[in-house]
């Protein structure tokens, strides 16, 4: 399977590598590593995440901290976001004006 990680994907995985490398580089490098290692596992086993609240998607907890959310299309996964698993996915946006 061909893997895509989209835009929103990739600036989450910029923010998170670039807010961890603040305190700990090291630790930075291997989370994003982290992340590169579970995207292609998920080229070669794209079930291996569970079904998300949102049919179609599918959510493989990357690390305590973090989950990879996904979709698989014919021949290809597509990340579409890394969420840290203290937040809500996807963000309800409060249209109320409240």
């Amino acid at each position: 399977m061909r893997l895509d990680w989209t835009d929103d994907a990739k600036r989450d995985r910029k923010i998170i590598v670039s807010y961890i490398g603040l305190d700990n580089p090291k630790a930075a490098r291997q989370m994003d590593l982290r992340f590169r290692a579970v995207a292609r596992l998920l080229t070669q086993s794209p079930y291996s995440g569970r079904s998300s609240v949102i049919a179609g998607f599918r959510e493989f907890t990357v690390h305590p901290s973090y989950r990879m959310v996904y979709e698989i299309r014919g021949e290809k996964i597509s990340i579409v976001a890394l969420v840290h698993t203290s937040r809500q996915w996807p963000p309800v946006d409060d249209e109320s004006g409240s």
